[in-house]
């Protein structure tokens, strides 16, 4: 995804792209799972003229590891929005300085938001999500986990920028 490294791709290359790849499978699942439930809404509030009340929660929860899981996979296949005609309109030296600056200041943000996701899942956990019985932390951890994926996809391309491999 990030590089087409194809079949010579190194181990660390070809973890981190498995690692997107289940963060995409984990997100897509989520998603499905998401409309399964508002489809399960619909039917008892206006089928059965019973409101499944959990249905709320749940897709609270689920929007929040759709949303951070997917991020991840965007650090590492870089998809996210960027302006790079801007950096590719400067010569050389300067669009290469502009490309280490995007790549600190994403991984200054992952590692805040890694840091800071730790912190928030520690401080809810003894708390319980209601309707759902279990710990709001549960809301923080994928927070964590986008901000360490993150951290390490950008480490990664770094790297290969500092060979002179990409980016």
């Amino acid at each position: 995804m990030a590089q087409s490294h194809g079949a010579g791709a190194g181990a660390v290359y070809r973890l981190l792209d498995l690692l997107s790849r289940i963060c995409v499978t984990v997100a897509g699942t989520g998603l499905v799972v998401l409309i399964g439930i508002f489809g399960w809404l619909v039917w008892g509030r206006y089928i059965l003229n019973d409101t499944p009340t959990w249905v709320e929660q749940l897709a609270l929860l689920l929007v929040v590891w759709i949303t951070f899981l997917g991020a991840a996979a965007g650090v590492w296949s870089r998809t996210h929005l960027s302006v790079d005609f801007l950096r590719d309109a400067f010569p050389g030296p300067i669009a290469l300085a502009l490309k280490w600056l995007a790549l600190v200041g994403v991984l200054v943000f992952a590692l805040c938001l890694g840091w800071q996701g730790f912190i928030l899942a520690g401080n809810t956990w003894a708390r319980t999500v209601p309707m759902l019985g279990i710990s709001e932390g549960m809301r923080a951890v994928p927070m964590a986990i986008c901000g360490a994926l993150s951290a390490v996809f950008t480490l990664y391309q770094m790297t290969e920028l500092a060979k002179g491999r990409g980016y």
